[in-house]
């Protein structure tokens, strides 16, 4: 496998892990959590999923022959709470991301060095697909700090747990002298 195809493959790859991040985070919320916004300047789960939203569906439609910041794109008003459910909101998440990894799906090896723009700056498909491996799973961070805050107490961790480092690390040994 080349390097490009390679690079490809493990860009598809994490942001599938961002997203199941995201996704096993919203199982563990109610439609209320979604909405809580802890201070006057910060954002609610609900405002992040609708700029994630916004920001997908802009960056990866066409992502070869147009603009990656869309004229229809309402930026500012990702941030302001829409009236929606919670249904709506995990459609708007599904929806953005199924755009992303249809349009990464879609790329050649070769397609990697072309030049595309975003807001008019010249970028490499490469390097705007970095631009946004660093954009989602930073949003998606605070999707689950904001969660394991908001459920505090029956938060069920979506890694190692805290203080279960060893005890984790002695299943993934035991595990691989299991293994033929």
């Amino acid at each position: 496998m080349s390097f490009e195809a390679g690079f490809l493959k493990d860009a598809i790859k994490r942001f599938r892990y961002y997203k199941e991040l995201g996704d096993k985070t919203f199982e563990q919320l109610t439609a209320s959590d979604m909405f809580l916004q802890p201070s006057g300047e910060s954002n609610s789960i609900a405002v992040i999923v609708q700029h994630l939203y916004g920001n997908m569906l802009s960056r990866w439609t066409n992502l070869l022959t147009e603009d990656g910041e869309k004229e229809w794109r309402r930026r500012d008003a990702e941030f302001e709470a829409a009236p929606c459910s919670k249904q709506d909101l995990l459609s708007f998440w599904d929806e953005g991301w199924k755009c992303l990894f249809n349009s990464l799906e879609k790329l050649r090896p070769e397609d990697l060095t072309k030049n595309i723009t975003i807001r008019t700056e010249p970028l490499s498909v490469y390097d705007a697909i970095l631009r946004q491996l660093a954009h989602y799973p930073y949003h998606v961070g605070q999707i689950v700090y904001l969660g394991k805050m908001i459920r505090d107490g029956q938060w069920r961790s979506l890694s190692i747990p805290k203080g279960n480092s060893a005890q984790y690390l002695d299943s993934v040994k035991a595990a691989q002298t299991q293994q033929p």
